[in-house]
């Protein structure tokens, strides 16, 4: 006997893949919209080209850099136009922090960035090739603060394996956030994989300056309310000597 359709909806519920977002419907600027419009062409690439040849897209072997979750795009930008050597890759689910990104590699011609507006998970899995990336930075990710959405984090075993997948040797994973308790969360979950090495060693966290990592408004904002930031820098290895 066929399954109901009811039972196909919940088979269909227990097998999807549980989000670390939530695509929330939010205004857009003129100006967001307009470079949407005007610059996904010249700066985003395609979820479908698989895997992408990133010495193609950006005419260079130079190292690159992957960011999740870019939020506005004003500290990937800052970082793409200060280091030209690099190459970066931003991703980001919301379109009003995609079109910002799209203004700002317009004004300054950043050469050296491109975008996806998709979901990182799937981008990592499909586009990304084994040890490719330099770098991974995940500023200020979604907290979850509740107990019960604690699932949705990003920051998971199953996550880091992926990430580890994608990260050369030695490759930087380097976390920033203003939550204390995901803060722990991530020291605890990374401290758990085997592929990762803190570089501060026994101080765990690290200033975020010998990083490169600018400022945000988001965090600006916090540290006036009186939020501690805590970044938190992991190399890759790849066999139980280098731990």
């Amino acid at each position: 006997m066929p399954e109901s359709p009811k039972a196909n909806a919940d088979s269909r519920a227990r097998n999807r893949p549980i989000r670390s977002f939530v695509i929330r419907s939010g205004r857009m600027t003129e100006a967001q919209r307009k470079a949407l419009d005007t610059h996904m062409r010249r700066w985003a690439l395609p979820q479908d080209r698989q895997p992408e040849n990133y010495e193609t897209v950006f005419g260079n072997p130079n190292p690159l850099t992957l960011e999740i979750g870019f939020g506005m795009g004003d500290s990937l930008a800052t970082m793409a136009l200060e280091s030209p050597q690099r190459n970066f890759i931003g991703v980001e689910v919301h379109q009003a922090g995609v079109g910002r990104l799209l203004a700002l590699a317009d004004e300054f011609q950043l050469s050296n960035l491109r975008v996806y507006c998709h979901d990182a998970v799937e981008v990592l899995q499909q586009n990304i090739s084994h040890h490719s990336l330099e770098r991974v930075n995940i500023y200020f990710p979604d907290p979850w603060h509740k107990t019960k959405h604690h699932k949705r984090r990003l920051i998971q075993p199953e996550f880091l394996t992926l990430l580890h997948s994608r990260l050369k040797n030695k490759g930087l994973l380097h976390i920033a956030t203003d939550w204390e308790p995901y803060a722990k969360h991530v020291i605890t979950v990374v401290n758990q994989h085997a592929g990762f090495n803190n570089i501060a060693g026994s101080k765990i966290y690290t200033d975020p300056a010998e990083l490169g990592r600018p400022e945000t408004k988001f965090e600006r904002r916090g540290v006036k309310l009186g939020h501690g930031v805590w970044d938190m820098a992991f190399k890759t290895c790849h066999n139980a000597e280098e731990r």
